[in-house]
């Protein structure tokens, strides 16, 4: 299958009046449609960074990165990216706040509002469209946030720390019902996260990185063999524990 992103030793360096900090080398990966990646690494160590590239708000010192077989150059609008916070802005509605990228973009045409609609009810939110954002809680948030990112139906999402803000019963709920969002959409997504626990529940594979400069140290394929494989079903299932222990050591290996 034809990857929809590629990425070919890609590298870059932080430079201030102080110097040079090389923040990425020689990064190379596919993701393949319909996939979920999740990428781990220290603190610091560049995730972010990564996602920042890829998503058209920097460019690679060096290296290549390919979008659906063309050169990756600058922001597309078939990349959808999902912040750590969710970003709404309270004096504008629920439903103005879904359609608020799509306004910036020129687009807000009646199949996109038609669109914005069925997304607010296919997830729940359907009542809370001419709500205020501080009438939802934290997961509804996330919901509209999600529902933001989709409208513009992009082939590929990059969630940085999407569920971070949350409270740890709040995250796993989130994490796990816009985890079997995304897969049910078909959608191909890169998640970076600190934490192992949500990268094993959610993903197909896990690309470790190693502390600044980072690079890949290991992509770890990750499956389980379940009836019905949800993020939390899988945080329940006896290979959960192997998939962490493996990634975790791999963290550590140096230490």
């Amino acid at each position: 299958m034809e990857p929809i992103l590629k990425l070919t030793n890609v590298s870059y360096s932080y430079h201030t009046p102080d110097g040079e900090t090389r923040a990425l080398s020689d990064i190379s990966f596919t993701l393949i449609p319909g996939e979920f990646t999740a990428v781990v690494g220290p603190s610091g160590c560049g995730k972010s960074t990564l996602l920042s590239l890829i998503a058209g708000l920097m460019k690679p010192e060096s290296g290549s990165m390919y979008l659906g077989g063309m050169p990756l150059t600058e922001n597309s609008s078939k990349i959808g990216y999902m912040l750590q916070h969710d970003h709404l802005f309270e004096w504008r509605t629920v439903f103005r706040n879904v359609v608020l990228g799509a306004e910036i973009r020129g687009k807000v045409t009646p199949e996109i509002r038609a669109r914005a609609g069925h997304l607010l009810e296919q997830y729940g939110l359907e009542r809370f469209a001419r709500s205020r954002p501080s009438e939802l809680s934290g997961g509804m948030r996330q919901r509209a946030a999600l529902s933001r990112t989709l409208l513009l139906d992009p082939e590929l999402l990059l969630l940085d720390e999407p569920f971070s803000a949350l409270d740890y019963q709040t995250r796993l709920t989130v994490s796990d019902d816009i985890g079997q969002i995304i897969r049910r959409s078909g959608k191909t997504a890169l998640l970076v996260t600190h934490d192992l626990s949500e990268a094993v529940s959610l993903s197909d594979r896990v690309i470790v990185l190693s502390k600044r400069p980072a690079s890949i140290v290991r992509i770890v394929p990750v499956e389980f063999s379940l009836e019905k494989d949800t993020p939390l079903n899988r945080r329940n299932a006896p290979e959960f524990k192997t998939y962490f222990n493996e990634i975790w050591k791999e963290l550590n290996r140096d230490e």
